[in-house]
C-alpha cells in the first residue's frame, strides 16, 4: 500500500480496485466510497451487534477540552533510546510498552523514543497518539507529511529498492507520487477478471496441501502453505505468470522473506539471544550487497512478466526500471506481506471463535452461494454480513498496519478523549493502531474478538474507525492521499479466504504459537463439509 505506514510485523497492501463501468467484479459496492450496509433480515439466526459505540453523551462530547502540556520526555541522548528500545522489545514488550506508559503519565498522548534509535538513527523522538479520536490526524495530509516515514524513524538503504525512493516513501505532495499510484491502479484494473479464479485455483492447492499434511503428519503448517498460495494467487491474477514456470520456480515466498528482513530488520524479534539480536539487526544495518543477487531473481520476474503495465508506465511518465522495482515492492513487501500476516491472524480469530462460528458461517456462505447458481460473485459475497463482519472485525482486533507516523506541516493542537495539546511544526507523530481501533470509548468489548459486531445499522456507523488501510474503511484511496490503494482489494481477498474455506470445511482447530511475523498457525483437524 502506497501510504505512509509500516505493515511487517504488519505490511500494507498497494492495490485499488477501480470501478469499470463494463466489470460486474468493479461496479459492485466493493468499490464504492461508501461501504454498503452489513445487514441481516430478522428472519435471519445471527445477532445484531452488540458493539455500539461507547462515547459518552453529546452534551459532554460538547465540552471544551483543557489545553494541556504533552507529558513524557526523551530521556539524555543516546542513553534515553536505547532505554526505550530495549523496554519496547524485551522489558516490557511493544503493548506493555505502551500501556505502561499511558498509566504513568494518565495520557493516551505522550512524549516517547520509538526503535531503532542509535546507531541506526538519532532521531528517534516521538508524539504517541494512542487513542481512536487522536489517531486519525495521521491520515490528514493537510496536516501531517508522509515523506520517508514508511518505516517510521529511519528509512532502509536505497540499494533495496534498486536506488529509488518507493511509493510507499512518497508524500502525495510529490509529483512522482500521482504517477506511481496511477501505474498501481492500472494493474489492478487489467486484472480484474483474474482475481476471483486464480484465488479459487491457488488456494485450492493450499487446502490439499494442509490436508496431506494432515494425513501424513497428523498437522499441517498453514503458514507455509499460504505463503507459497499467497505468492502464487499474486502472480497468476495480477501478472498472469505461473512461479513454477519460470526461472523463480517456488523459491518466491523464501527470497521476499529474507529481503524483508533486510528492510525491516531494526524493528523485528527474531527469538536470538538478545545480545544478539540487539547488535546484529538494532544497532546496524545489514549490508544489502549479501541480498542483492536474491533481488535481482525477483526483479527479473517482475520485469518479464510486467509488460502492458510497463508500457502504461511509460506512457505516465515513468522509466520501466523505476516501475518494475514500484510493481515489486508493492506485490511482494505490501500485498504478500500483508496476506503473510494476515490471513493467519484472521484464522486465529476465527479458530479461537470455536464450533458455533464456524457452523453459522458455513451455513451463510453455503445458503447464498447455492441461491446464486453455485457461483462465488461479488454480488453473493454482499449478501453475507456475518462473513463480512468478521472479516472487518478481524482488521479491527489485530490490524495488519500496526505503526503509523507523519510529521506535523504546521503548529497543531491534538485532541484526544479527555484532553487538547499543541503540537509544533516538523514534530514527528506516532500511532499504535491497535490501541485506537480497540478504544473502550469507542468499542464496548473492545478486547474482544465480536463476530457481528459490524451487522445492522448500529455496526456499520462503527466502520469509520476501522482503520487498517491508512484511513477510516468509510473511506476511498486517490492519488492525493496515503490510503492503501489496494484497499478493496484487500477486503476482497479476505473474504474470499472465509468464503473458500468454509465452503470446503464444517470446522477446524488450531495450535498458534508466536511468530517474528504475525501468528504461527497449525492445522490440527479439518472436517470437510457436511450440509
Amino acid at each position: 500500500m502506497a501510504s505512509t505506514s509500516l505493515a511487517f510485523p504488519s505490511l500494507q497492501l498497494q492495490f485499488q480496485m477501480q470501478s469499470s463501468r463494463n466489470s460486474p467484479l468493479l461496479n459492485s459496492s466493493f468499490t464504492r466510497r461508501h461501504v454498503r450496509p452489513i445487514s441481516a433480515s430478522v428472519s435471519e439466526k445471527y445477532p445484531s451487534s452488540s458493539s455500539v459505540s461507547a462515547n459518552p453523551p453529546e452534551s459532554e462530547r460538547t465540552k471544551p477540552l483543557p489545553l494541556k502540556n504533552i507529558p513524557g520526555d526523551y530521556g539524555l541522548p543516546f542513553v534515553g533510546p536505547i532505554s526505550d528500545r530495549l523496554d519496547y522489545f524485551y522489558n516490557q514488550g511493544r503493548d506493555e510498552f505502551f500501556k505502561s506508559r499511558i498509566q504513568k503519565y494518565q495520557s493516551t498522548v505522550f512524549r516517547v523514543n520509538m526503535p531503532p534509535g542509535p546507531t541506526i538513527t538519532y532521531k528517534s523522538q516521538v508524539v504517541a497518539l494512542l487513542d481512536g479520536k487522536s489517531f486519525p490526524v495521521l491520515f490528514d495530509v493537510s496536516k501531517v507529511e508522509k515523506k520517508d516515514l514508511f518505516t517510521g524513524t529511519y528509512m532502509p538503504s536505497l540499494e533495496l529498492t534498486g536506488g529509488y525512493r518507493i511509493l510507499s516513501y512518497l508524500d502525495p505532495s510529490e509529483p512522482k507520487h500521482d504517477k506511481l499510484k496511477r501505474v498501481i491502479f492500472y494493474l489492478l484494473k487489467s486484472s480484474r477478471d483474474s482475481v476471483l479464479p486464480e484465488f479459487h485455483s491457488s488456494y485450492s492447492e493450499l487446502f490439499d496441501t494442509l490436508e496431506t499434511g494432515l494425513a501424513d503428519k497428523g498437522k499441517a503448517n498453514f503458514v507455509a502453505a499460504n505463503d507459497q498460495a499467497a505468492f502464487n494467487f499474486l502472480a497468476r491474477s495480477l501478472y498472469q505468470a505461473n512461479p513454477a514456470d519460470t526461472l523463480l520456480g517456488l523459491d518466491g515466498p523464501k527470497l521476499v522473506s529474507k529481503w524483508v528482513l533486510f528492510n525491516l530488520g531494526p524493528l523485528l524479534i527474531l527469538g536470538l539471544p538478545k545480545f544478539i539480536e540487539e547488535l546484529v539487526i538494532h544497532s546496524f544495518r545489514l549490508p544489502p550487497f549479501l541480498i542483492k543477487k536474491d533481488y535481482q531473481r525477483l526483479y527479473d520476474f517482475f520485469y518479464e512478466s510486467s509488460g502492458h503495465v510497463l508500457d502504461e508506465a511509460e506512457r505516465l511518465g515513468v522509466s520501466r526500471d523505476e516501475a518494475c522495482h514500484n510493481l515489486l515492492f508493492a506485490t511482494c513487501f505490501n500485498s504478500f506481506g500483508g496476506m503473510k500476516i494476515f490471513f493467519p491472524n484472521m484464522i486465529k480469530w476465527i479458530g479461537r471463535a470455536g464450533v458455533g462460528l464456524h457452523t453459522r458461517l458455513a451455513d451463510e456462505i453455503r445458503t447464498v452461494v447455492r441461491s446464486n447458481g453455485g457461483k462465488i460473485t461479488m454480488g453473493a459475497m454482499e449478501q453475507m454480513p456475518l462473513m463480512k463482519s468478521v472479516v472487518y472485525e478481524a482488521f479491527r482486533i489485530e490490524p495488519p498496519v500496526p505503526l503509523q507516523y507523519g510529521r506535523a506541516k504546521k503548529d497543531l493542537v491534538i485532541e484526544s478523549h479527555d484532553a487538547a495539546f499543541k503540537v509544533k511544526k516538523g514534530e514527528l507523530l506516532f500511532g499504535f493502531q491497535p490501541f485506537a481501533t480497540k478504544d473502550p470509548r469507542i468499542f464496548e468489548r473492545a478486547d474482544e474478538f465480536v463476530p457481528e459486531r459490524f451487522v445492522g445499522e448500529e455496526g456499520e456507523k462503527l466502520l469509520k474507525h476501522v482503520l487498517w488501510s491508512n484511513g477510516p474503511e468509510t473511506e476511498s484511496p486517490t492519488v492525493g492521499n496515503k490510503q492503501c490503494a489496494g484497499k478493496d482489494f484487500v477486503v476482497l481477498v479476505s473474504r474470499l479466504l472465509v468464503v473458500e474455506f468454509f465452503l470446503r470445511y464444517d470446522s477446524f482447530e488450531i495450535e498458534v504459537a508466536p511468530s517474528p511475523l504475525g501468528a504461527a498457525i497449525t492445522m490440527t483437524s479439518l472436517k470437510r463439509a457436511s450440509f
